[in-house]
């Protein structure tokens, strides 16, 4: 099929393995980088990194697999062994050009790819069937998709430089629903029902998806520049919005307004290209084109951990789905403009996670608590 060069490849292989999904390079361990071997206390590479930018980072909520899309047109899968960090190659397939996005469904049985295709062409996304063996080309927009977040097993829904959010049941090739937004679409979540998207032009605004006719919420970004990442706390009564040097924490109730802060938590000058939070513990992570990674606790306005710069921007990042394992790429993401990339840039690394992501009242009272806020 159109846009996946090993389709024949991969499903030999899921035959032979009785559902399991391979590629040759499969069995290839990860490199360690620093001297002690101890996963945690140093960053484990996965193998075979990408040769462009590194876009999108997402851990299977059912399992440790890791999905990677990049510019460089193609998708891959790991599977990561938790015990020790090893990452094993499971699945790559191609893109017919720069992949922007990709999102697991919620049972972990689908993925979905997408970004860019011909200019001026109608640009798809791929969705591929771990269960069937299957893949085809879903979703359907005039400009690139730049995000795709899952409802649930069946339904998802993909945000596009087009002006619109379109969501997509995989059993029929029309969309059943298409929301209009006011600019191009660079950062959405969605913890249902509530999805929040932001804009060009700085525009937030959310929609409860039981009702999608009617705008939940509009507001500016509290911060000064373009909307880069968006992202909804645990319990989805706020989010957490990233942009220049800047993240700023808001609440979608109006009762709660008043809490929303913003804060710096990068150097000057850098790009928040991700934010993502803790599933457990509802703290959270910023990564930036400073090349660093800090974790925050938004009910303390404290930061619980920051780390050394790895040289060069970090592009995307995500934990796993019981918060033990932080992957994040060291990509570089254009923020100076055209520059050659440096050898070894592309490069997925994996972090045991420790106390540094629990609040810190919990450190000192160990209790169970409500996630979020």
């Amino acid at each position: 099929m159109a846009g996946c060069v090993l389709a024949c490849e991969v499903r030999k292989v899921m035959g032979e393995n009785g559902g399991a999904f391979l590629y040759s390079r499969a069995q290839e361990v990860n490199e360690m980088d620093g001297s002690n071997t101890e996963f945690g206390e140093l960053k484990m590479k996965l193998p075979h990194p990408s040769s462009d930018k590194v876009s999108a980072l997402a851990f299977s909520p059912v399992a440790n697999f890791l999905a990677v899309s990049s510019w460089d047109k193609y998708m891959k899968i790991y599977e990561v062994d938790a015990a020790v960090g090893v990452g094993y190659g499971r699945l790559e397939y191609k893109h017919e050009f720069a992949v922007l996005c990709c999102a697991w469904s919620k049972d972990g049985l689908k993925l979905v790819s997408a970004g860019a295709n011909k200019a001026g062409g109608v640009q798809t996304g791929l969705l591929v069937d771990l269960t069937t063996q299957q893949h085809m080309q879903i979703a359907q927009h005039v400009c690139p998709i730049k995000t795709i977040k899952w409802v649930d097993n069946q339904v998802f829904c993909t945000g596009s430089w087009d002006k619109t959010v379109k969501c997509w049941d995989t059993r029929t090739p029309t969309p059943v629903l298409s929301i209009p937004v006011p600019e191009r679409v660079y950062a959405m979540d969605l913890i249902y029902p509530f999805l929040v998207i932001g804009t060009a032009e700085r525009h937030v605004v959310a929609f409860d998806l039981t009702n999608p006719s009617k705008l939940y919420k509009w507001q500016p970004s509290p911060l000064q520049f373009q909307t880069t990442a968006i992202s909804f706390f645990m319990n989805a009564t706020g989010y957490a919005i990233g942009s220049m040097s800047a993240v700023g924490i808001q609440y979608l109730n109006k009762e709660e307004e008043q809490l929303s802060f913003s804060f710096e938590c990068h150097r000057e000058g850098s790009i928040i290209n991700a934010i993502s939070f803790h599933p457990l513990y509802g703290t959270f992570s910023t990564a930036g084109s400073d090349g660093t990674v800090n974790f925050w606790d938004k009910d303390s306005q404290r930061q619980l951990q920051g780390f050394p710069t790895v040289g060069c921007p970090i592009s995307a990042s995500t934990f796993n789905r019981d918060g033990t394992i932080f992957a994040y790429a060291a990509s570089y993401d254009w923020s100076a403009g055209y520059l050659p990339s440096p050898p070894g840039n592309h490069t997925v690394y994996l972090r045991r996670v420790g106390e540094e992501v629990i609040p810190e009242k919990m450190r000192r009272f160990p209790c169970p608590m409500t996630l979020g806020r």
